[in-house]
This record gives C-alpha cells, sequence and structure tokens, in this order.
C-alpha cells in the first residue's frame, strides 16, 4: 500500500495570474520562489513548496502532492496501481526543488503527485503578511463521501479520523487530525483548503492584518470539534474559501489510537468518532451566509453557536 507521509503543495488554475499571486504573497505572506509567463511557485516563508499557480479559464484545483518515503520504489508502486486498475505515469514537471513525481488521478478526477525528492527553495528572512507554516489540508465537494474516503484508505493508505454523520469525513495520512476532508454536495469542487499558523497569537495577528486590508472574516474564530482546531476562514481574490488553524489534533501514537490529550476535548480519551451535524463546534459565532455562498454541499455546522 502506498504510503503518504505529508502534504506538499497543490495546484490551481486561475483567471488572472498576477491577482493571486499578489494575493499570495501581500496577505498570505508566501514567498514567489519563481514566476513564469503562465506558472508561480510559491513556498512557506521556511522555504517549503505550498501552492503552485497555473494560467487557466477558471479558478480550480487540479493537483494535490503528497510526499513518500525517500526509499519508495515508484516502479513498484505503479504495480500496485495497475492492480487496481488506475493508470499511473512516472514523469518530471519540472516544478522548482521537486524530482520526479509518480502521478495517477483520484476517483474524481483530481490528480495526485507523489514526490520523495525535495529541496528548500532558498532562505527568506523578508517576512510580509500572515506566514503560515504550511498547507495543512484541502477539503472537497463530492457526491459520495465513502466511496472517496474508500479510495484513499485503499490506495493511498490514509485512516479516518472522524465522520458528520455520514456525509463529512476527516481523513489523515500521518499525525495530523486531517489532510484531506470530504464533504457531500452537487457539485465536484475544492470546499477550502487550510494553512497552519504557529499559535492563537499569530492566528489573532492574521485576523488584525484582515482588518487592515478590509477582508472580510466569514467566519471565526472558534474552535471546532473534529479535530479540534481554533480556525478563522475568509475569500481569496478566485472566491475560494481559505481557512487557517492552529492546536490541530495529532494522533502520536496509532496503536494507542487517541489523539494527544488536550484540556479542551470532550472525550477522554479523544478516539476517532462520528460527531452529530450541528453539535460540532466547541465555541464560536455560526459562520456567516458568505461561508456557504457556492459550496453546493450538506452543513455539519450549527445555525447558532454551540458552547
Amino acid at each position: 500500500m502506498i504510503k503518504p507521509r505529508r502534504i506538499g503543495h497543490a495546484t490551481f488554475e486561475t483567471p488572472d495570474l498576477q491577482k493571486m499571486i499578489d494575493y499570495y504573497t501581500q496577505v498570505m505572506g508566501l514567498v514567489l520562489a519563481e514566476r513564469e509567463k503562465d506558472r508561480a511557485f510559491l513556498t512557506t516563508q521556511i522555504g517549503q513548496l505550498a501552492i503552485q499557480l497555473n494560467k487557466g479559464e477558471t479558478e480550480r484545483c487540479v493537483t494535490l502532492s503528497f510526499e513518500v518515503a525517500p526509499d519508495s520504489d515508484f516502479g513498484a508502486m505503479a504495480r500496485e496501481l495497475e492492480k487496481e486498475g488506475i493508470a499511473s505515469e512516472l514523469r518530471n514537471d519540472s516544478v522548482p526543488g521537486i524530482g520526479p513525481v509518480l502521478t495517477f488521478k483520484d476517483n474524481k478526477g483530481t490528480t495526485i503527485a507523489l514526490f520523495k525528492e525535495w529541496s528548500y527553495l532558498g532562505k527568506h528572512l523578508l517576512h510580509f503578511g500572515v506566514g503560515p507554516l504550511k498547507l495543512g489540508h484541502v477539503a472537497w465537494v463530492v457526491d459520495d463521501p465513502q466511496k472517496t474516503a474508500e479510495f484513499y484508505e485503499k490506495v493511498l493508505g490514509f485512516k479516518i479520523s472522524d465522520w458528520v454523520d455520514d456525509f463529512f469525513v476527516f481523513m489523515r495520512c500521518n499525525a495530523d487530525h486531517h489532510t484531506v476532508n470530504f464533504i457531500r454536495g452537487s457539485a465536484n469542487k475544492m470546499h477550502h483548503m487550510a494553512f497552519e499558523l504557529k499559535d492563537f497569537i499569530h492566528l489573532q495577528n492574521s485576523c488584525d492584518l484582515f482588518g487592515q486590508r478590509k477582508i472580510p472574516i466569514i467566519w471565526g474564530p472558534l474552535r471546532h470539534g473534529p479535530g479540534h482546531n481554533i480556525a478563522t476562514y475568509h475569500r481569496n481574490p478566485d472566491d475560494q474559501v481559505i481557512e487557517f488553524f492552529c492546536e490541530l489534533d495529532q494522533m502520536l501514537d496509532e496503536e494507542l489510537g487517541y489523539f494527544e490529550p488536550r484540556p479542551w476535548h470532550q472525550d477522554t480519551p479523544q478516539r476517532p468518532k462520528t460527531w452529530q451535524a450541528g453539535k460540532t463546534n466547541v465555541w464560536g459565532p455560526p459562520p456567516t451566509p458568505d461561508f456557504h455562498r457556492g459550496r453546493e454541499a450538506q452543513s455539519p455546522f450549527p445555525a447558532k453557536a454551540s458552547h
């Protein structure tokens, strides 16, 4: 079974390349590592590639990359995928800092790129914008979350961390509570993507920056139940929902099977479980109508804040 260790970077198509570069550098605080005519590569402030932008007719996420162990055999992985009826291709996408990648499509048509060789893209000392630590997770609207979860379990070795009823699943490939999420809806599109910040003070500073830039916070700050992360949400210039978070639950020992104890957990110990829709937040305000706009998905979130 293929065993991704972490999410690497996400690739997006956008109709306005410069506008999105400005957002990711001036607001998000990523660093423009390389710029081509129709492509741009942005890293965290410590030099890890996080976002690739390609010029396109519409906004959409086209690729997710995952790091695998350095001794991984791409040939053996390709044969495993072939047994499942999944075609793959070994190629070099000329992505800065990334070596050869094994690519294939998941059950919803998104390209998955596995890599094992990477390097930091320079040392970045000038800090602008929020400056997240890493790309934390990407959430998708899909027609059948159970089917997609089974694909990620069987093909990529992901584990289920939590469900909300039977329509929203959180999945992990490392200690982080979730790296991908799938929620039932009528559209096959990204629901939101999330970037990890250092702590609550870092999150507070990002809210102050939003106030200065007149960027509306469409939900939060709040503490979720599944994952127990503190989070805020806003929209980028391509109208995609972006989450900033900190204090995400950690599964440090898979054999023990519970998340590292924290004082805000409802269960002691906190194990993977099924949450009830409408009771998925520990504290915080309900989402604004703008959070749900264009999501075309079921909502696990309460109409009013839960405490």
